[in-house]
């Protein structure tokens, strides 16, 4: 067990062919001593779920820092996949896991692990999602979980549950983020060499995610560019000049790298510059609008109303961390 910090406790549950990839996301996002997020950081444990060796392939066997009575004290639980989605999880971990969300724990799935939670009845009533390859199954077994196979994950508040694989890690950082604001997930992004945010609500597979060579020459460079001036116009005949293409190609191209067409793109991209100065200054709303190139603060409010559901200034009181009006958070 980590114990230089005395944040949040994180405990992952370990259990018998574990599922490594998610395992290793747990460990790397919230294990990982991390200084420069002060001592306040994540503490983290591993709770062997049953007795005996944990094994894993590749001839890797876990170690846990203890057993399930870690679940009684954990902040935050985090069930890195399931074995076999045809396979009950044992008794001891469905009752640990009901015991502890019942005390308050925020309980987090990645993949499969979805499984374990449906099983316990915790996710009746509420949104999940899985893997797209398990999407089906799981809202065959349990009608009562309203599954949306659409999404990198869903954030229920107390239950968070991940898509497929890399997904996991975009759940992770969205904690990151929520329990550290955004330059803390930031670093740990920058860490990981990945994206530092993405939508819960993106796809989770476009038909080409990624754009051939000769595309990318061209398209890599107007991205860059795009990020840098969010704040100007971005009329598709003057994108298509900057890219070397006609409108046409460049629509065709664009989606097919991105999965969107260049205005909605540029329009992700401007609420979530929206959503990283609403959290990281004292900026007016009506100042954050137009310099993301929404324009007027009703736009603004709009596209935030329509894609996350709330207001900017309600999202500001929820996640703002600046504690002097002149300066934003310390991490580097």
């Amino acid at each position: 067990m980590s114990r230089a910090t005395t944040g949040p406790l994180v405990v992952a549950v370990a259990f018998d062919r574990q599922c490594m990839f998610e395992f290793g996301i747990a460990v790397e996002v919230f294990a990982l001593p991390r200084p420069e997020m002060g001592s306040d950081w994540y503490r983290f444990a591993v709770a062997a779920s049953e007795p005996g060796p944990l094994r894993a392939d590749g001839g890797i066997e876990i170690r846990g820092d203890g057993g399930l009575e870690l679940l009684e004290r954990a902040d935050t639980i985090v069930i890195p996949g399931w074995r076999d989605v045809h396979e009950d999880p044992p008794e001891l971990l469905i009752q640990a896991l009901c015991a502890a969300h019942r005390r308050g724990a925020r309980l987090v799935s990645l993949c499969s692990g979805v499984f374990v939670l449906a099983r316990a009845g915790l996710l009746t009533g509420r949104i999940a999602t899985t893997h797209w390859h398990y999407s089906d199954l799981l809202a065959e077994r349990y009608p009562d979980v309203c599954v949306n196979e659409n999404v990198l994950y869903a954030d229920e508040g107390d239950l968070l549950t991940s898509a497929g694989s890399a997904a996991g890690i975009d759940l992770c950082l969205h904690i990151v983020r929520r329990d550290y604001g955004p330059e803390a997930a930031n670093v740990v992004a920058r860490r990981l060499v990945v994206p530092p945010h993405r939508e819960g609500g993106q796809a989770q597979y476009v038909q080409r995610s990624v754009a051939p060579a000769h595309e990318g020459a061209r398209l890599g460079p107007l991205f860059d560019l795009l990020r840098q001036k969010l704040h100007e116009p971005q009329p598709l005949s003057q994108l298509a000049r900057q890219a070397g293409m006609s409108e046409r190609t460049l629509l065709r191209r664009f989606r097919a790298a991105t999965g969107a067409a260049p205005h909605e793109w540029i329009l992700e991209e401007r609420l979530a510059q929206a959503k990283v100065l609403l959290e990281t200054t004292n900026r007016s709303v009506h100042d954050i609008a137009a310099s993301c190139g929404l324009g007027a603060v009703e736009n603004l409010r709009r596209h935030f109303r329509r894609r996350f559901g709330t207001s900017p200034s309600a999202y500001r009181a929820t996640f703002s961390r600046v504690s002097d009006p002149t300066d934003g958070p310390s991490f580097a």
